[in-house]
């Protein structure tokens, strides 16, 4: 069974290896979407995989170091392309949630990166 949950958090950012040129080099911001994928056996007594709110739970700290923040100050995100974001996210949500199987981060409605661990 698999379970999604969607969050969301606003955040600015800009991309410091591209050209000058490019458009995501200068400062911007993003209403960013992060959606947990949890996967696993549904729990017999209880009915469900894992409890929504201990999901939300998780995120939390998650969610407040990357809301209305500038994400190159963030440590490990000093590139914060949608790819590195996904990652960072991973690994400070993995040891507390060991059923997540996939996260997805959305800077748009129409560009989304999807990470799988690594």
């Amino acid at each position: 069974m698999e379970l999604r949950k969607v969050f969301q958090f606003e955040a600015a950012h800009l991309l410091p290896h591209l050209p000058d040129s490019h458009k995501c080099r200068r400062l911007h911001g993003h209403s960013f979407i992060v959606e947990m994928a949890i996967e696993g056996d549904v729990d017999p007594a209880l009915g469900w995989v894992m409890d929504y709110a201990d999901i939300s739970a998780a995120f939390k700290p998650v969610w407040e170091q990357l809301d209305h923040r500038y994400l190159n100050e963030i440590s490990g995100l000093e590139n914060p392309t949608s790819e590195s974001i996904a990652a960072w996210i991973w690994e400070r949500l993995k040891p507390s949630v060991p059923l997540l199987k996939e996260l997805i981060v959305a800077e748009t409605c129409t560009a989304r990166c999807v990470y799988r661990g690594g």
